[in-house]
């Protein structure tokens, strides 16, 4: 019991030490966060090579990866793929396509999102901008979630595959909307008054029921995501 307590303790040591690396708002540094965020997890899986966490939970769990890599010899998603790409080949009714408008025609920039605007004030993501470049043209923008985004996020993630991912924080409104987003992701909130990071960092590879709670490093890169209890793609 001495030894379960002990270890709890130094658990809980660890993250709050994390945490108010990171949390210190005022004298925020992203480059310098990033530092310490990869050392956390690069020092908790040393057995996972850098890059491989960009594979989320199949980076640290071999029964996952092993059900994961046969999945990959028939992909489930590439009817996705395929759908997304006939939508954003498709011509609106001006007679425009999403290469008129999105940039870099759409195509090998997933990695470069979400991005802050200054023009706009705020940051876009990439669903953001399918839908400013159909509203551009006249077109009802796209539920987010499911459905015909989650198809084009799905084709046009899928031009930026292998490519790493690289967000820039290029100004002090740029930084300011980073300390936000740092914020809200190590805020307590909801009924058991838990913050993201209390699962993905502090219990990353442990057990929720039959579910391996992946790393928060390297998370982002697997969305859009295809759930076999969806049936389809989500973003």
């Amino acid at each position: 019991m001495k030894s379960a307590r002990n270890t709890v303790t130094k658990t809980l040591t660890t993250l709050t030490l994390l945490v108010s690396s990171l949390t210190n708002l005022a004298f925020a540094d992203p480059e310098a966060d990033k530092t310490v965020f990869q050392k956390y997890f690069t020092d908790n899986f040393p057995q996972v090579a850098f890059q491989d966490f960009a594979n989320g939970v199949y980076a640290i769990d071999p029964v996952s990866r092993a059900q994961w890599e046969e999945i990959e010899q028939f992909p489930p998603y590439d009817s996705a793929i395929a759908e997304g790409e006939r939508l954003y080949k498709q011509a609106f009714a001006n007679g425009k396509h999403y290469a008129d408008c999105l940039p870099n025609k759409g195509l090998a920039l997933a990695q470069s999102y979400p991005k802050y605007d200054d023009s706009l004030g705020t940051v876009v993501t990439l669903p953001i901008l399918i839908n400013q470049c159909r509203i551009a043209n006249n077109e009802k923008p796209l539920a987010y979630q499911r459905g015909e985004i989650a198809s084009l996020l799905a084709y046009l993630s899928y031009s930026s595959r292998g490519k790493k991912i690289n967000i820039l924080i290029q100004n002090e409104a740029a930084k300011a909307a980073y300390n936000k987003g740092k914020h809200f992701y190590y805020a307590r909130r909801g009924q058991l008054n838990m913050a993201c990071a209390h699962c993905h960092v502090d219990n990353a590879g442990k057990r929720l029921r039959a579910t391996i709670i992946g790393p928060a490093l390297g998370q982002v890169s697997g969305f859009p995501a295809y759930r076999t209890k969806w049936g389809e793609m989500g973003t």
